[in-house]
């Protein structure tokens, strides 16, 4: 005689939660909304003569700041500290004009790497997010697949490879390989390369990940230039690419509408002496539709008003906090004075647990909250064996434990 197999409660409610984990779509990141923006500024060049490399990160530094990406999200990486060198003319400042009006290191700036710090492991760990347990928060690039995330390099380069400190390279297929890491784990929704070095166009070579825009001060066999030297210094205190990257920025604000396909067009090769490159077969938006502020810039939530100025009426806010207000009394008055919904509402308040999680549960579903359901599936069990079928007195206790939902 055939013996029946009995499933434990449990045990099904788990097997239930798990397959509805398994048909749960998971959402691309071309459906996501963009809702924040990250930087990565790296200075790979050590020593004196490379000053001018420090320049060029910590004046695109000032440019997103200026722009409304705040600190805690720019991994900011030194591979030098040029403003405490025992040849500056200046200590603790450095400058990327010879009428040293600005200075880049001021009292705001937050190094996340500094000097041997910045290699080229912990450049990918920072893009990667593969970070060991003592790497603090700071230091980390904590993007998600709703972030568009500025990568902005400069240093001495070649054909396909980046060095770092003079000591080490980075490789073409070594950031292919950690971009396309980074967009399987759903770390960008777009990300654009910002590369200023010699011969900076290779380093794009291997790339095939979607939603990457890259652009490079020069062409395969092309040198980047610096711009001018200042005498009272000593060297070379800004590159010609950065140069002109930030006098199109000094136009702008946070406000400003200006596309990137603007930025692309005002690189002069006379100016630049070299040829800029851009990279856009794996973007899939058109350049003049999309602001530079999409990704040097802060992600502004903005409201649509008719009048120019609400300052003695409710702002919608309110206004539907006031509007659920009446409800909720109308709502009330009606319960209280009508015993059908009165003992309705009773019926709700002690109808069964489980009925009441499965409620929840489909609703985490609809809204595709994975997390939440994994949260209650795990409650769900906890439930069941809490309070098992049949020890209904148990019940009694139940609200020290989960409430139950009200009626609408």
């Amino acid at each position: 005689m055939a013996m029946a197999i009995h499933t434990p409660r449990p045990v099904r409610l788990f097997i239930v939660v798990a397959l509805l984990l398994i048909w749960l779509p998971s959402p691309s990141s071309s459906s996501t909304m963009h809702n924040n923006n990250w930087a990565v500024l790296v200075c790979t060049s050590r020593f004196w003569f490379n000053y001018r490399h420090m320049a060029n990160t910590l004046s695109l530094y000032r440019t997103v700041k200026r722009l409304g990406i705040p600190d805690e999200r720019i991994i900011l990486m030194l591979a030098d500290d040029m403003a405490c060198n025992a040849r500056n003319k200046y200590p603790a400042q450095v400058f990327n004009n010879e009428n040293h009006q600005l200075n880049l290191y001021g009292d705001n700036v937050e190094v996340d790497y500094r000097g041997y710090e910045v290699t080229v492991e912990n450049f990918l760990r920072v893009l990667t997010g593969r970070h060991e347990s003592a790497v603090p928060r700071s230091k980390r690039l904590l993007s998600d697949e709703g972030s568009h995330i500025l990568l902005y390099m400069t240093g001495h380069g070649g054909d396909e490879f980046l060095k770092f400190q003079d000591n080490e390279e980075l490789q073409s297929h070594d950031l292919a390989d950690a971009v396309k890491q980074m967009k399987e784990k759903h770390r960008f929704k777009e990300l654009l390369i910002m590369v200023d070095t010699c011969q900076a166009a290779t380093l794009f070579s291997q790339l095939h990940s979607p939603g990457v825009l890259a652009i490079g001060s020069s062409m395969k066999g092309e040198n980047s230039y610096s711009h001018h030297l200042d005498s009272d210094i000593g060297v070379s205190v800004v590159d010609r690419f950065t140069y002109y990257t930030l006098a199109f920025f000094e136009k702008l604000n946070m406000y400003s509408n200006a596309s990137l396909s603007s930025l692309f067009n005002s690189y002069n090769p006379s100016l630049l002496m070299s040829t800029a490159y851009y990279r856009m077969d794996l973007y899939q938006r058109p350049l003049n539709e999309v602001p530079v502020t999409n990704f040097f810039g802060s992600v502004m939530k903005t409201i649509h008003i008719d009048s120019a100025y609400t300052g003695l009426s409710a702002p919608p806010e309110t206004e539907a906090a006031i509007v659920s207000e009446d409800n909720e009394v109308d709502r009330k008055l009606e319960s209280e004075t009508d015993p059908i919904k009165v003992n309705d509402q009773d019926m709700k308040k002690h109808k069964c647990i489980y009925h009441a999680w499965l409620e929840d549960m489909q609703d985490k579903l609809k809204k595709q909250d994975t997390d939440a359901l994994v949260k209650y599936g795990l409650g769900s069990m906890l439930l069941c064996w809490q309070f098992p079928p049949g020890n209904r007195h148990n019940y009694s206790n139940l609200h020290r434990f989960v409430p139950l939902r009200s009626s609408a």
